[in-house]
């Protein structure tokens, strides 16, 4: 008998078809089934009749006094009979059910869980538990289908204890951790998961099986960080110091605090042997870019190449307009490599590239396709790196021999998931806006105010300024009533009349279409440019000071931040206007935070606390799995112990020869948590 057999034919009623529902269920072992865990549980305490609420779901326990009876409508049916309960009748129904009628007898000691209907005095009943066993407080609930039901699941996971399957589980914690920390045992929690004797066993249950989720997870990007921050795969970056500190000192502004300390922590990881991995985290206009430049340029003083690589051209644009005003009048040879480029001026850009001419390579995914090769690539610098997945951002720098590499986002990713996701990276935070930048004003009205933002938008325009309108969708949608981009375009050229200038833009128009519409916004043809979320990043035209959000409530907290920062970037004051009438408590929970609050840090917290992190950074291509158990944001102080104590073991040469780890290493060795070692 293994744990690994497949369901089929191990358990009574699985057969071919049984199985092949549990299989659309992920079930397909035994194991699976035994840790198929309930998603949430539902109180069968027995409770008095006189003290239940209408509507109130409850067990009662009495004895059965006359025989039950069906009554027939058509297709449907009524089984009805009748129990004591505390010297009162009361009335028991279940809806289509009639074949319950055979389970039961007058005389008959019963538990019934249902809703109870307090002026009837009657239970519509959900289940029949027999009679309640000490300690049996709530019954699990899971997602089935239905092919699986409920009382399905519970009788196989049930059987799958009782011959003996739960005693074949596999103790996967170290005994040194789990004595540390009080943990019971693997067997014991997984059962306890589906039957507990009471809530104190359920919550051990759960602190156990949570831990374990996150320091499985933990070990994997510990590894991982030892594996990256390896001596024997750094690539040594001996930038000429004087030439770096000569071209800081002539920039055209003063560093902040913030970006002097990271300056100095991303050249400390240059000239060291070991391999950079790093994360540079900064607020809308806290100033990267000028960071990413004094990197490239501390690289080219050393004889080496730089790569950075963004998700839209127009940022890849924007980036090389900026990294060359930074440049001037220093000789470093930049060129920008998008799906756009011309195949001439693509052949001479390859060429100079694997020729070592070219210092600075700026582009979009284009510069991971075949063909585009580095002579002495050293720094890998990719920007809104989260928009790239992990094995797009693999092959960019295998196009070197293991170069330096810098992470960068304006979107401010919660410590909770920092930690989690890029936990082998070292992190940077530019923690402080450049002086004299003014705060962004960001107000929430509802529809029917949207005449008198309107009149605001052309009091500014009427100062020369810009203004952006923001819609979720680009053309009607029948399944929601939103404003559309196309919709409103048109709408506010008939508001405004043909003194104001509106352009269009949206995801679906070609690449060039894009770039000249917004190039003729930066050169102000334009006077409102009504997008979709195209703009949230990259976008720079100091001249706009009014950002309007159409159906914001549609949007996460980071999402309109990151909108809300393409205002503010000139000396002028900026606006950021929010049309909303939400419908639920949390929409109008993201409303009011962002009236609050400019710090991009904060609001990242916030909208994980409300949207969890699958919504909020998109698990899947994040590298942040969905544990089964664990909540990133709930559990995150079983989240830093897990981490620190799988820091302390990698810390350990060798920790897998280790008796202490015996369990864990024979996961590894099976490369049970994605990575084995030699």
């Amino acid at each position: 008998m293994h744990i690994e057999d497949l369901v089929e034919g191990n358990l009574k009623g699985i057969g071919p078809k049984k199985a092949e529902s549990l299989q659309t269920l992920g079930i397909t072992t035994i194991l699976d089934l035994l840790t198929y865990y309930p998603f949430r549980y539902e109180d069968i305490s027995e409770k008095s009749i006189f003290e239940l609420g209408d509507g109130e779901k409850t067990t009662l326990k009495g004895t059965v006094i006359a025989e039950p009876s069906v009554q027939y409508y058509g297709k449907r049916n009524k089984l009805i009979f009748r129990i004591l309960v505390e010297g009162a009748v009361v009335i028991v129904s279940f809806f289509n059910q009639a074949y319950l009628k055979k389970n039961i007898e007058t005389g008959q000691d019963i538990a019934v869980y249902g809703k109870w209907d307090a002026k009837r005095k009657s239970l519509t009943g959900m289940k029949i538990l027999g009679s309640i066993q000490k300690g049996e407080e709530f019954a699990p609930i899971y997602h089935v289908n239905k092919s699986v039901k409920q009382n399905e699941l519970v009788k196989f996971i049930k059987e799958a204890f009782d011959k003996g399957y739960g005693v074949l589980i596999p103790e996967n914690l170290p005994k040194v951790l789990r004595e540390k920390y009080r943990l019971v045992d693997r067997k014991k929690a997984i059962y306890d998961m589906h039957f507990p004797e009471n809530n104190q066993a359920h919550d051990q249950a759960k602190r156990r099986l949570k831990f374990e989720e996150f320091f499985y997870f933990q070990m994997r990007i510990q590894g991982l960080r030892k594996q990256e921050k390896s001596t024997s795969n750094g690539k040594t970056i001996l930038y000429d110091v004087q030439r770096l500190k000569d071209f800081t000192h002539h920039l055209p502004f003063e560093l902040t605090g913030a970006q002097q300390r990271v300056t100095n922590e991303i050249a400390r990881d240059m000239r060291s042997s070991e391999h950079m991995l790093r994360l540079l985290q900064g607020d809308v206009g806290s100033g990267k870019t000028v960071i990413a430049a004094i990197a490239m340029y501390a690289a080219s003083t050393a004889g080496f190449q730089s790569a950075l690589m963004v998700p839209t051209e127009i940022l890849a644009q924007q980036h090389l307009e900026s990294l060359n005003d930074l440049f001037d009048p220093l000789e470093i040879h930049t060129a920008l490599l998008t799906g756009s480029t011309k195949a001439k001026e693509r052949r001479q850009i390859l060429s100079e590239l694997a020729n070592g001419e070219l210092d600075i390579l700026v582009g979009t995914h284009a510069l991971i396709q075949e063909g585009v090769d580095f002579r002495n690539l050293g720094l890998v610098i990719t920007d809104e790196q989260h928009r790239f997945g992990v094995n797009q951002r693999k092959i960019l720098r295998e196009k070197g021999q293991n170069p330096d590499v810098l992470f960068m986002t304006a979107t401010p990713i919660p410590r909770t998931l920092a930690i989690t996701a890029f936990g082998e990276m070292d992190v940077s935070i530019i923690d402080e806006m450049p002086a004299g930048r003014i705060p962004i004003e960001t107000r929430w009205v509802r529809h029917q105010q949207l005449p008198t933002v309107l009149d605001g938008v052309k009091a500014e325009l009427e100062k020369g300024h810009q203004a952006y309108v923001i819609s979720p969708l680009i053309e009607e949608s029948e399944a929601m009533d939103l404003k559309n981009a196309t919709d409103l375009a048109e709408e506010l050229k008939v508001h405004y009349g043909e003194s104001i200038h509106i352009a269009l833009l949206h995801g679906k128009m070609k690449n060039q279409e894009k770039e000249e519409i917004m190039q003729a916004f930066k050169d102000h043809h334009y006077d409102i440019l009504v997008s979709t979320t195209v703009i949230e990043v990259g976008v720079n035209v100091p001249n706009a000071t009014v950002m309007v959000i159409m159906d914001a409530d549609r949007f996460g907290l980071a999402q309109l931040h990151q909108l809300r920062g393409r205002v503010g970037r000139g000396s002028q004051k900026s606006y950021a206007i929010l049309v909303a009438n939400p419908k639920t408590e949390h929409g109008k929970e993201r409303m009011k935070i962002m009236t609050e609050t400019n710090n991009g840090f904060i609001l990242s917290e916030k909208d994980l606390e409300l949207r969890g992190a699958g919504e909020v950074f998109g698990t899947r291509q994040s590298g942040v799995p969905n544990f089964l158990v664990a909540d990133l944001v709930a559990d995150f102080n079983i989240l830093e112990v897990a981490r620190m104590e799988a820091a302390n073991i990698w810390q350990e040469e060798k920790w897998w020869e280790n008796p202490a780890y015996q369990e864990l290493a024979e996961d590894y060795a099976n490369g049970v948590t994605g990575q084995s070692f030699d």
